[in-house]
């Protein structure tokens, strides 16, 4: 195997690579990645064995075909400290060592035969779905912030994917919940009727966001019982989907909450960030005070002492103090797109909505804390 390659576009895909390659991993294959030539082309792929990672570059100068596999941690490493737009020439010179040469460097890399590397099925039957990629990085942005850490409910570790419909409309929707917060984003999409719904897993949607946050190609989707495969332009993502049933979100979304607070995004957020300065760990929590056009908030912490703070708000119900993790808050208020956010509320120990006018398809929850 021998070919010459600029490193920008080299150093691109390997960066992508580092969200998949696990660090510290008992099989040293999974460690590494497979660099394959063929047809003029270099495929690149990365697995952890639950998530796969393909891309493909055609600019380059092939001299010689073939394939192999090294540390995509050290391989990376040395690409970033290559000058920009320097050109690389890649020479295996066994089953393994690679060589990479520059005018002014020389690097022998150890490697693993592809032979090792795990080969995947990546047939799907299911027809092509395209998604408007802006609009579902949006979703996965205002849903991920509610997923769960507790690996004893495996369920709740990624965004519920699924079709719903309303308004004669069929939407693609994403849920997420850790008990505590649940968000909700919903898309509009044309033929998903049939979309199976899955869950998908949290190291899969920040790697995704990642890919669409700095992609201008068409995003496209394709699922099957146990995998999803989201496409763009050469690169493509397979992922395992997680195997359990998300919970009924409905019989949690409150329905009877009847006051509502109106209060500026910017302010509260920079409020509940300003009170919460004074609890070391955020465990505190903040109280809420509501009284007619007055939001007052709190925080009094037993080991560093108090913050309090005043801000301008709409209140239409009888005064109220209510609890929440401040985190929680902040996490949801810096979702809101309208310079407003509106809670809807119904006593101090019942759930919490949390309205965006600025995106009708997208609402959030959260539970109270007792302070």
């Amino acid at each position: 195997m021998q070919f010459d390659i600029n490193r920008d576009l080299l150093l691109k895909s390997l960066n992508y690579v580092q969200g998949v390659v696990e660090k510290k991993n008992t099989l040293p294959i999974l460690s590494n990645v497979l660099l394959n030539i063929s047809n003029n082309k270099l495929e690149i792929v990365a697995t952890d064995l639950d998530i796969v990672f393909y891309d493909e570059i055609s600019e380059l100068k092939v001299v010689e075909e073939g394939n192999t596999t090294t540390s995509a941690n050290v391989l990376f490493d040395i690409l970033r400290k290559i000058p920009p737009s320097t050109e690389i020439n890649f020479t295996l010179k066994s089953e393994n060592k690679l060589s990479l040469k520059t005018k002014n460097s020389d690097f022998n890399l150890l490697c693993l035969p592809s032979s090792n590397f795990p080969t995947f099925d990546d047939n799907f039957d299911s027809e092509k779905i395209e998604l408007e990629r802006k609009d579902f990085l949006s979703l996965l942005n205002k849903t991920k912030i509610s997923i769960s850490n507790d690996d004893t409910r495996h369920y709740l570790n990624g965004i519920y994917l699924h079709a719903t419909e309303s308004n004669k409309n069929t939407f693609l929707t994403g849920v997420a919940t850790d008990s505590h917060r649940l968000s909700s984003s919903s898309m509009i999409v044309r033929n998903i009727k049939n979309f199976a719904s899955i869950i998908i897993p949290r190291k899969t949607i920040f790697h995704l966001c990642t890919l669409l946050d700095n992609s201008n190609e068409k995003l496209y989707i394709q699922a099957s019982a146990n995998k999803i495969k989201f496409s763009l332009g050469k690169i493509n993502l397979i992922s395992k989907v997680i195997d359990g049933k998300f919970p009924d979100y409905q019989k949690v979304v409150p329905k009877e909450n009847s006051k509502t607070l109106t209060v500026s995004s910017s302010d509260f957020i920079n409020s509940v960030e300003r009170v919460a300065s004074v609890s070391i760990d955020r465990k505190e929590g903040v109280k809420l005070e509501l009284s007619k056009d007055k939001l007052r908030l709190s925080v009094n912490s037993t080991n560093s002492g108090d913050g309090n703070e005043e801000v301008a708000a709409k209140y239409d119900g009888e005064d109220l103090v209510i609890g929440f993790n401040s985190k929680y808050l902040i996490d949801i208020a810096s979702e809101i797109e309208d310079k407003n956010l509106i809670f809807s509320l119904k006593n101090s120990t019942s759930p919490v909505l949390v309205f965006d006018n600025s995106d009708k398809n997208s609402f959030y929850v959260i539970m109270p804390m007792k302070i």
